[in-house]
């Protein structure tokens, strides 16, 4: 019986229905709208000149003592895009204010508003009020117990006292403000007092800057971007750094906010050891399509322990792009070098400081229905030494060109194109100098009869050329005396290429899950040339110039190994490791130079292709029926020609010969992560290798693995026009890689490329790295060896703030990652 009773009882309370109360929710209108609101035992209250909108309120217990509604046990106040949470509230419908207490919340709004408090008071008509022991965020959500950002530029802020002056208004006494995952920011600014503009900027009054809580560094004033996109005028982070033969390295800059599509920053480091080092960027977005970035970089240099001896000078870069109506465009790519030596010695990019070449580009272009016009300016410099006025100088301006795509000739199975130009040029070196400008007129119309039969493809062509020169060459002793005298280039053109059917063969059994497919196609043109008699009396300035005489058949295949999934197949989206380090080809570019590289975990994940060509194989030769070139060649130097140089763009006719060499192009990709290349020239004749370039891409998971080798052996009188002994060169290259400029822990990457034939290291470079959830640090240790110019040691770090800046002399364009 007590058993049976205690049961009963158990089960009735158990269930009985009222024992947790529920929520109750009411919905108070507005004045507006509770004019019309059906008869309520409560009179409506009378209506208020504050802001008036919709508000709902809830909560586990509700009482009303006249306008005021005392809610207790998970209170929420809804009103526009905002929701008041707290244990206990009290609200005057009247006037809007709120009091709560109790684990406090204020969340919502156009930039995801998130505050938790002690204690509040608050009017939810005007947006403000006052908080107590305050933590909060903008730009980011919870979700799942995860953060989810939704700007651009989060950030998070605590303090003793918080005033929400206005609807996007915060200020901050006594508190932090930080980009870091709170409770344990690894950074942070402790400030006085902070005047938050939701959507704009913080202003921070008498902080110091933290890291892990160790002051680090006062202000008596910053500011910190929280806008979508943050450009606010100031002084940036100041940078510092050591050098082997600069010195200690110290610099700062200012960045000037022009309008909202143009900035300017400029500074200047301060070396030690050779001097001050002044740069300075303007960037321009004026519309959608258009963009000027113009970089300046110089060095004031006192010299090594030497001041008569200076590796100092200027470098200028622009680069600009536009488009305008009627398919018309304008790019310019204009650079400025006032010494090569200066480059050598201060760039600290190894590919670009040993590069000898300045050129400048600017033209405007017109596309359409296949006619194409163009006008430009070009400049060419090659630096030949680091001596002083050393330089070959090559100047385009201006040039007029206009040329077509192939158009059929009425109803007629025939097919013309043209190409014209009118240039004013003009070449200057040591011991050679043309007028300063020569005028040169080159037309070349162009027919051709494409032919298809039974999968047999031929085409001959013809075409007849005439170039107009206001001075001509004198050969003598050196390159030769530049006259003031006209001369007249007239030839004749005809070829005749043949492509037969392509031979292929479907592999019926699978093998690594795909179907494999081998198709060789085999080609063959025969190239005649004939009226060039001057060839020896025509100034060189770019490729219209060394057009010869010729008789030649031309003859090569090409191998190609297609694979296709026999099932649907994902790419790997996984951690792509380091794409910008990469040996071979240079790393992708962004159109606008500031903009962010998208890193490919960003992009979506897109699927494999079904049908991939695996591996490519091209061999190829020629056969010169005629191996003087009409006369053009000269025996014991260098001779280059269109035909060699269209070929092949390693020079090899030194002497009469029938044969050219064996040119093989190898390519390997299986995936878009694998990549290999092996280039060579094989000199039959010679019994050796003219050039051989070789080089692997491998990224699986965080890891990236690179090599190449360069080789190349200079016929006689390459380098200096004059018979002498072949010369060798051979460079290596290795780089290896760990993570990815976003990955969360530790990063690394080497690299080095090592000269085989002077038996040393010319450059190496090592960085580690290491993200948190707000900052990260990169520190770099970089090695030059350029001969008696420069041998140096470097050692760099960057110290990032997310959304803030960096700090350090590591540049964002000069990491390995």
């Amino acid at each position: 019986m007590t058993s049976r009773t205690r049961f009963l009882i158990t089960a009735a309370f158990v269930c009985h229905l009222l024992l947790a109360p529920s929520i109750v929710t009411s919905q108070l209108l507005s004045a507006a709208k509770q004019g019309d609101a059906p008869p309520s035992p409560t009179p409506p209250p009378a209506p208020s000149a504050a802001k008036e909108q919709d508000v709902t309120i809830q909560a586990l217990q509700q009482e009303k003592d006249g306008p005021v509604f005392k809610l207790r046990g998970q209170a929420e106040i809804h009103y526009g895009t905002y929701v008041l949470y707290a244990d206990s509230v009290d609200y005057n419908s009247d006037t809007g204010d709120v009091v709560a207490d109790g684990h406090v919340v204020l969340d919502g709004g156009p930039n995801d508003e998130h505050v938790e408090a002690t204690h509040a008071t608050y009017n939810v008509r005007a947006e403000s009020g006052r908080f107590e022991h305050v933590v909060g965020t903008t730009g980011m959500r919870l979700r799942e117990k995860r953060r989810i950002l939704t700007s651009e530029n989060p950030f998070a802020f605590t303090g003793r006292v918080v005033e929400k002056t206005g609807p996007d208004h915060y200020l901050v006494y006594d508190g932090t403000i930080t980009t870091c995952e709170l409770p344990r920011p690894k950074w942070e600014f402790n400030a006085h007092k902070i005047v938050v503009e939701v959507g704009g900027n913080a202003s921070i009054y008498r902080s110091t800057f933290r890291i892990t809580g160790i002051p680090v560094l006062y202000f008596p004033f910053a500011t910190h971007p929280i806008e979508r996109l943050p450009r606010q005028s100031g002084i940036l982070i100041p940078n510092f750094g050591r050098s082997s033969i600069k010195g200690t390295i110290f610099g700062d800059s200012v960045f000037w906010a022009i309008n909202r599509s143009m900035d300017l920053t400029a500074g200047a480091d301060y070396f030690s050891r050779r001097g001050w080092a002044p740069q300075a960027e303007f960037r321009a977005r004026p519309t959608e399509d258009a963009y000027v970035d113009v970089n300046y970089f110089g060095v004031f240099d006192r010299g090594v322990g030497n001041p008569s001896v200076s590796q100092g000078g200027h470098e200028v870069h622009l680069n600009a792009e536009d488009t305008f109506g009627h398919n018309f465009r304008g790019i310019a790519s204009i650079d400025y070098l006032s010494s090569f030596v200066f480059r050598l010695a201060f760039n600290d990019v190894f590919s670009q400081a040993v590069n000898s070449e300045v050129k400048s580009d600017a033209f405007l272009s017109n596309t359409t229905r296949g006619l194409f016009y163009n006008a430009s300016t070009r400049r060419y410099q090659n630096f030949e030494s680091t001596t002083p006025g050393d330089v070959i100088t090559i100047l385009h301006a201006p040039t007029l060109e206009a040329s077509s795509v192939d158009h059929e000739f009425g109803h007629s199975p025939l097919y013309w194109s043209y190409d014209a130009a009118a240039e004013g040029v003009s070449r200057s070196e040591p011991s050679f100098r043309t007028a300063p400008l020569v005028g040169r007129f080159d037309f070349r119309p162009n027919i051709s009869f494409p032919v298809v039969l039974q999968g047999w493809s031929m085409r001959p062509e013809l075409s007849l050329r005439e170039t107009f020169y206001t001075q001509q060459l004198v050969p003598s002793s050196g390159v030769g005396i530049a006259k003031s005298d006209v001369i007249d280039r007239k030839a004749i053109e005809g070829s005749v290429e043949l492509r037969p059917p392509a031979l292929a063969r479907l592999f019926d059994r699978e093998f690594l899950g795909r179907k494999w497919k081998h198709v060789i196609e085999p080609r063959a043109t025969y190239r005649y040339v004939t009226g060039v008699d001057n060839f020896s009396r025509i100034l060189r300035f770019d490729e219209r110039d060394i057009l010869s005489n010729t008789n030649e058949v031309e003859y090569g295949v090409v191998n190609r190994l297609y694979a296709k999934h026999t099932s649907t197949k994902s790419e790997d989206c996984s951690d792509a490791g380091m794409p910008s380090l990469i040996v071979g080809r240079p790393a992708a570019e962004n159109r606008i130079p500031w903009e962010r590289q998208v890193e490919p975990g960003e992009l979506p994940c897109k699927p494999e292709p079904q049908v991939r060509e695996i591996i490519t194989w091209e061999l190829a030769q020629k056969y010169f029926l005629d191996p003087t070139f009409g006369g053009a060649l000269v025996p014991g130097q260098r001779n280059v020609f269109t035909t060699t140089v269209e070929f092949t763009g390693i020079a090899f006719l030194t002497e009469a010969r029938r044969l050219s060499p064996l040119i093989s192009r190898l390519r390997f990709q299986p995936t878009n992560r694998t990549e290999a290349e092996w280039d060579i020239d094989y000199d039959f004749k010679q019994s050796r290798i003219n050039a051989s370039t070789a080089f692997v891409n491998y990224r699986f998971g965080a890891y990236t693995i690179g090599g190449g080798d360069a080789y190349l052996r200079a016929p006689s009188g390459i380098l200096t026009g004059t018979p002498s002994t072949p010369q060798a060169f051979n460079q290596f290259r290795v780089l290896l890689g760990y993570g990815h400029p976003n990955k969360r822990g530790f990063s690394a990457a080497t690299n080095l490329g090592f000269d085989a034939n002077l038996g040393f290291v010319q450059y190496s470079a090592v960085q580690l790295g290491y993200n948190w959830d707000c900052c990260g640090l990169s520190v770099e240790y970089r090695r030059f060896a350029l001969g008696s110019v420069r041998n140096e040691n470097q050692f760099r770090f960057n110290f990032a703030l997310a959304n803030v800046g960096a700090f350090g002399n590591l540049r964002r364009q000069e990491k390995l990652f």
